[in-house]
């Protein structure tokens, strides 16, 4: 059966795209409508659209850093008419759109700074099938892991000894356009955004120079992302940053946070008891 897939109305049809999200993503809905929204706010320079056909909808944009690369952001079909085709009618016209900015490849894969997830969370096996189905490629593996936030969260025998070591623990304020200017040099501007959207923001610094950061809830819920300049490695200056942001979450209500696209496995898991969790299939598609 085929679908005609309209361009969305944003102002007026955003309220119905995260209606369809919060039915079709079950491993996601509590916080679906927030994703939804979450992507329609990206970077200023961000090229993105919303597209729809009943019961479904698909959000794209275009790569930064990478105009050639366009990714598939959020795919969605209500329950109650999947297994119609209106998914892949969505994938074709947002192929379709991406194709006319300029894109030469499409990706089932995050679109750093502002991103629903790193890829096709495994256990939506039907969206992977799709993917599949359609001439995609799974080229990367990501994952998650989740802190449970009931366990000890405490630093202050940590922070004692920063101290005697010069280093403070602050959470940024008024100054956080210097810290994020700061993960702008160390990094790139894709955590200085993250830096800048985040809900927390802690960072450490010595005789005035910041030496490492770590954000909560840039993408919403999540923690991340952290960095340590490579002076100030071996300090414990990251474990207590983590620590203050996941306390930060706890605080905010979260019992448990994800930890995204994680690198570094054995730290997280050291630092606060973090285990490995979600996976994440990337897919790309060439573009003819």
């Amino acid at each position: 059966m085929s679908h005609v897939v309209r361009v969305t109305d944003l102002a007026a049809d955003l309220t119905e795209a995260a209606e369809v999200a919060t039915a079709a993503l079950t491993l996601d809905a509590a916080e679906a409508a927030g994703l939804v929204g979450y992507l329609s706010r990206p970077p200023a320079e961000r090229r993105w659209t919303a597209l729809a056909t009943d019961g479904g909808v698909v959000m794209a944009s275009l790569s930064a850093g990478d105009p050639a690369a366009g990714h598939i952001d959020l795919l969605a079909v209500h329950p109650s008419v999947q297994g119609q085709g209106r998914g892949r009618a969505l994938v074709r016209a947002a192929e379709e759109w991406l194709r006319g900015q300029g894109a030469r490849q499409a990706r089932f894969a995050g679109n750093a700074p502002c991103y629903a997830w790193p890829g096709i969370d495994v256990r939506y096996t039907a969206a992977a099938c799709l993917a599949e189905s359609l001439g995609y490629e799974r080229y990367q593996v990501a994952w998650n892991m989740t802190a449970d936030l009931s366990t000890d969260l405490s630093v202050e025998d940590d922070l004692r000894r920063l101290e005697k070591a010069g280093v403070r623990v602050l959470a940024a304020g008024a100054d956080r356009e210097r810290v994020a200017a700061f993960v702008e040099e160390q990094w790139n501007e894709r955590w200085a955004w993250e830096a800048t959207h985040a809900a927390g923001l802690h960072y450490a610094e010595r005789d005035g120079r910041v030496l490492g950061f770590a954000a909560w809830g840039a993408r919403p819920g999540w923690f991340g992302p952290m960095g340590t300049s490579p002076d100030a490695r071996g300090l414990g200056v990251g474990r207590v940053l983590l620590r203050r942001c996941l306390a930060d979450q706890r605080a905010a209500g979260q019992a448990s946070a994800q930890i995204g696209w994680v690198g570094p496995l054995r730290f997280y898991s050291h630092a606060v008891g973090a285990r490995a969790e979600r996976v994440f299939w990337l897919y790309r598609r060439e573009l003819a």
